[in-house]
């Protein structure tokens, strides 16, 4: 891992090529390529065939995305409470959201306390988290 570049807010975020570039673009070509069959077909058998199949792949992979990255998020709120706790002795704030849990992972362990409870007094945007972060913690292993 030492041989992955630093991140910063600037490169944070992943893409997969594969996934975002190739498979998402086709899927949603051959969906649209259905439904276009379907009205010039006039809703035969074989076009509504070609439309369910095509719908089935876009709900699959809208789910496989969403389950993957749900997941993710449920460990990243673990990781971060226990990583708190480690710091501090306290769980983390109950007023802290989701996403702001999500954006503070970033955080080095120095000022990681502090940003926590920032974060949850001004109720801080996530956005605003991930810019405010002064030690970037990398993630290189996400969804």
């Amino acid at each position: 891992m030492s041989k992955l570049k630093p991140q910063s807010y600037d490169n944070h975020k992943k893409f997969v090529p594969l996934f975002h570039f190739v498979l998402a673009p086709i899927t949603i070509i051959i969906f649209v390529a259905s439904i276009v069959h379907l009205f010039t077909e006039q809703f035969s058998y074989s076009s509504l065939l070609i439309f369910g199949i095509s719908l089935c792949i876009v709900i699959l992979g809208v789910l496989v995305r969403q389950f993957a990255t749900n997941l993710q998020d449920r460990s990243i709120v673990q990781e971060e409470n226990f990583r708190h706790f480690q710091l501090t002795g306290k769980p983390l704030d109950a007023r802290l959201t989701l996403q702001q849990i999500i954006a503070l992972r970033f955080e080095g362990d120095e000022s990681f306390p502090a940003l926590c409870l920032n974060a949850a007094e001004m109720g801080m945007e996530p956005r605003k988290i991930k810019q405010s972060i002064t030690h970037w913690r990398a993630d290189h292993l996400r969804v």
